[in-house]
């Protein structure tokens, strides 16, 4: 426990007591109740994240979950990650944070971060980055830039200042990620259909798509292979273990249109990926992240009306890049914009490091209008 001047205290939460859980997934609530770009997480997945009977992440590594009060009320919030399946592939030994929440105090702020570093350091590691989450489907990084956009589903959203609570307990720029708009009044150049057609026969690439949801769920017993395959030569990334597969397929199933998902194949091999989904998060917004009593009507009417295209997951795997697979998945992408009637798309979280993509989506006139930035710190 961590006390400071005054009655700012900063403790770590018990999970197993609900009215400690409550009081420290509430408090986005209280510091985005003003702000209409906000999309609450839903509850449930928030929920589960604390729960250490119910998640696989604690099945392998642990984490920790700090409130930050001051007389009393809850003012800021912070989880730290020892993610051991992460630092055993990366021969690291790294936390991350995440779940940062804070009023704007830099007292607060701080004394959040210094807990968990005290934490982490008891655990023998060396670095912390962040914000990064318990699965691959966490979203990463803070906003910096393009506030006044409503985020995609899963996609982090935070006040203008936190980067400067981040930055004044030490911590570092560790790399950008952007996020295109995609609009109706765009037009896919014929070039690129041509050059998708012709990787497509010369490299014997084929589509593999999905019709029903039936389809889909008959296909999730091979994610983990391929999501695990598409990591070879890679860093920064943790291969899924059979629980988080299994678990990441039932949040894909929940809201997925089976016709948005496509792999790029070649024999059984993947060459390349399209994950989209149709944006639920205005429904989201309007039952404050709750499924039960009425949510899930709200969400299946805006399934069926949004017009919003949430491109979560997309990219041509090392080996099969420099040779036009890209032009490929830039033409499946289009497709499903078009035919599911969309009027914009938003191209989430491109790394700056893969610029070759960035550079075609510019060379396509494709506006990044959102960008995240990762931090690191030592702890030594």
């Amino acid at each position: 426990m961590v006390n400071m001047a005054g009655a700012l205290r900063v403790y770590e939460i018990d999970t197993r007591e609900k009215q400690e859980a409550r009081r420290f997934l509430a408090l986005p609530q209280r510091i985005y109740a003003r702000n209409p770009c906000w999309v609450p997480p839903l509850e449930m997945d928030s929920r589960r994240m604390l729960d250490r009977s119910a998640h696989p992440f604690y099945r392998h590594s642990e984490a920790a979950f700090f409130l930050a009060e001051q007389a009393g009320t809850p003012i800021g919030r912070l989880a730290v990650l020892d993610n051991r399946n992460y630092n055993t592939y990366n021969r690291s030994r790294c936390a991350f944070f995440y779940l940062f929440e804070c009023e704007p105090s830099g007292p607060s702020a701080l004394a959040l971060f210094e807990a968990g570093f005290a934490w982490a350091r008891e655990r023998g590691l060396d670095e912390i980055i962040g914000p990064k989450g318990f699965t691959a489907l966490d979203g990463m990084g803070l906003l910096v830039k393009g506030f006044e956009h409503r985020p995609a589903l899963g996609i982090p959203y935070n006040p203008p200042y936190y980067p400067a609570l981040v930055e004044a307990a030490g911590f570092q720029p560790d790399g950008d990620t952007v996020s295109g708009l995609v609009t109706r009044a765009f037009c896919l150049p014929e070039k690129v259909r041509l050059a998708a057609a012709a990787v497509e026969r010369r490299l014997g690439l084929r589509v593999m798509r999905f019709r029903t949801r039936a389809d889909l769920r008959a296909f999730t017993p091979r994610l983990k292979e391929l999501y695990n395959g598409a990591l070879e030569g890679t860093t920064g990334n943790t291969p899924l273990t059979e629980d988080e597969a299994r678990s990441m397929a039932e949040q894909i199933l929940w809201f997925a249109d089976p016709r948005l998902i496509k792999l790029i194949l070649k024999g059984d091999d993947l060459a390349g990926f399209l994950f989209a989904y149709p944006d639920i998060s205005a429904a989201i917004q309007r039952t404050h992240g709750r499924l039960w009593p009425l949510g899930w009507a709200h969400l299946l009417r805006e399934l069926r009306r949004t017009k919003w295209l949430n491109v979560n997951g997309a990219g041509v795997l090392p080996r099969f890049r420099g040779l036009g697979a890209t032009a490929l998945l830039f033409s499946e992408i289009y497709d499903s914009f078009t035919a599911g009637g969309f009027e914009y798309a938003d191209l989430v979280q491109i790394g700056v490091e893969n610029e070759r993509m960035q550079n075609e989506l510019r060379s396509l006139q494709i506006d990044f209008y959102k960008t995240h930035r990762m931090y690191k710190r030592a702890l030594l």
